[in-house]
């Protein structure tokens, strides 16, 4: 059974620790025919305003640019082997401003959560590198699920 949360801050320590601890997540798109399609990525979030915001720094590969473009809508899914788990529903779009390029640079230096992130300099040679791309992700709905007794707790944007 899951409880639903009003506010984001109610499930934001527990989303930062399993996050901080996991890493890793996997991103998942649809392709033109509706197949979902996978890969394991380094998402960063912050939070503003209350509200979850994710950033990624990755390439800009023609699957990826082609899911985005027909279907913005994405799931980012972290799990450990302790059960804990983050299910993130999100927006994806496209992010070119150079200010905001090397704040999300930055972010990722400094780990968003804690525990989150890595040195982006072992993919790519600055935030002015032109093979690195970085899509903004607004949440509208996260879910977080404590493995020891699988409780689940979810948040959901109020409708714009």
């Amino acid at each position: 059974m899951a409880d639903k949360v009003t506010s984001f801050d109610e499930i934001e320590k527990q989303f930062a620790a399993y996050i901080g601890d996991i890493v890793y997540a996997t991103m998942t798109t649809v392709d033109a025919k509706g197949r979902p399609r996978a890969r394991v990525l380094i998402p960063i979030w912050e939070v503003v305003d209350g509200r979850p915001l994710g950033w990624l720094a990755t390439y800009r590969t023609p699957v990826k640019t082609a899911h985005l473009a027909r279907n913005p809508h994405t799931t980012f899914s972290y799990w450990s082997p302790r059960q804990n788990a983050v299910s993130l529903d999100t927006v994806a779009e496209w992010v070119s401003d150079p200010a905001v390029v090397r704040r999300v640079w930055n972010l990722y230096r400094e780990g968003s959560p804690p525990g989150a992130g890595y040195e982006l300099g072992n993919f790519w040679s600055s935030p002015e590198d032109p093979r690195l791309h970085v899509l903004r992700l607004t949440p509208w709905r996260v879910q977080v699920i404590r493995g020891a007794d699988l409780h689940s707790r979810i948040w959901q944007a109020e409708p714009a």
